[in-house]
């Protein structure tokens, strides 16, 4: 994937009096490391799924949400592994098609500009930030990736709002894409049986780690030879991730022991 940068010199001509230089484009291309993180995630939250139809099958119970999925109450007796693995399970045919299409369509950019370390501390910070909310707020049971993915919507508005210089009118398209694609999804998640507190703690979680650890671009090098350098420092995306683990730990554990 590649982007255009312009570059041109404001005056009409150099201080020795010669013309200026004409308004010159370049072309920079975008990361290309494969996206093996998210192929992985996707092919494991599948392999679950087909687990929980074979228990459905020769039990007649649904042993993977029954063990794994967020219930307040078994939270509550010490099963805090709630606030994670429910991110690998799925009600439906349905629900984990569009879950893991939008875990495909998006998973992949982020991945390709964040590295996979980064991309998978966001995936999982996402849905543990959407199931201590879900949890905060929500009664009964849910599963699902959307937590995670929700907070992968939230990192893609950051980047493209953290790099508008380099991307231009693009940026803003995108980011009135995203921004309309989130007001939908809450939208419809009014709708009963849609944990919609768990959509927006995952939104709130990715977005806050990507303030602090999303890849900020720049362009290095002379045209027609540029490059791009990620600006992001290491201490930056641990105090991201610090952040966002230390605000939703500290909801889970008043919900634990002060609600």
């Amino acid at each position: 994937m590649t982007d255009r940068y312009s570059e041109w010199d404001s005056p009409a001509s150099t201080p020795t009096g010669e013309p200026a230089p004409a308004h010159r484009e370049v072309r920079v291309s975008l990361p290309s490391t494969p996206a093996t993180v998210t192929y992985i995630l996707i092919g494991f939250t599948v392999f679950v799924y087909l687990l929980q139809m074979a228990s459905m099958m020769l039990f007649n119970v649904d042993l993977p949400i029954y063990y794994g999925a967020r219930i307040n109450e078994a939270i509550r007796t010490g099963e805090w592994w709630r606030f994670i693995t429910p991110v690998f399970l799925h009600g439906s045919m349905g629900h984990i098609f569009f879950n893991m299409y939008a875990l495909f369509a998006i998973g992949g950019f982020l991945e390709r500009n964040l590295g996979h370390g980064r991309f998978i501390l966001l995936y999982f910070l996402g849905a543990f930030s959407g199931n201590v909310f879900s949890f905060l707020l929500t009664e009964g049971y849910s599963v699902g990736a959307s937590t995670a993915v929700f907070g992968l919507i939230g990192a893609q508005l950051l980047f493209f709002y953290q790099n508008r210089e380099l991307f231009g009118g693009h940026a803003r398209q995108a980011i009135g894409n995203i921004l309309f694609i989130i007001a939908i999804n809450l939208f419809i998640g009014l709708s009963p049986g849609i944990d919609n507190w768990g959509h927006v703690g995952g939104l709130l979680g990715g977005t806050m780690f990507a303030w602090f650890a999303g890849t900020r671009w720049a362009l290095s090098g002379i045209p027609p030879e540029m490059t791009l350098v990620d600006e992001r420092e290491s201490r930056e995306v641990f105090t991201g991730a610090a952040v966002v683990a230390m605000i939703f730990g500290a909801l889970a554990v008043w919900g634990l022991f002060f609600k």
